[in-house]
């Protein structure tokens, strides 16, 4: 890997307990502050790590506690782009949009609501990439929404 793309590149090891998405969600907005990215892209990168994370944490890891996650953050051209490593198969099948009012009246199950917030605020999202220990989601928010 370039020298200089290697210091534009935080890597994070999580245990596979929920709560600690909080800490890649504060490096992430801490990696995209220095990068000059604006507020309303912040809380969006934020947003989409912490669901990501969760979701490797719940689904991919099937929140087995000897597991960890793996978040990958880098800055590239405008761009930050964050890859999350879990111990699963990827996500068997994207969801309908979810409805939600009925989620919020919970008449509906909140199931695929994070997948469908990540789809929503990344700019671009790429699920299945297979690793050599399981999954990799890879999603990339610009420095200004197009």
């Amino acid at each position: 890997m370039d020298a200089n793309l290697k210091k534009r590149m935080v890597k994070m090891i999580l245990p596979n307990i929920v709560g600690y998405e909080r800490i890649a969600m504060a490096s992430a907005a801490a990696f995209a502050k220095m990068h000059g990215f604006p507020a309303e892209r912040i809380e969006d990168l934020k947003t989409i790590v912490a669901e990501a994370t969760v979701n490797a944490m719940q689904h991919g890891n099937r929140e087995r506690e000897d597991l960890e996650v793996i978040v990958a953050i880098r800055y590239i051209d405008n761009t930050i782009q964050v890859e999350v490593f879990d111990h699963g198969n990827g996500i068997s099948a994207i969801l309908p949009k979810p409805d939600i009012e009925k989620i919020i009246n919970n008449q509906d199950s909140p199931i695929g609501f994070g997948i469908f917030l990540i789809q929503e605020l990344a700019d671009d999202v790429e699920f299945n990439l297979d690793t050599e220990t399981g999954h990799k989601l890879k999603m990339v928010i610009n420095k200004h929404h197009p």
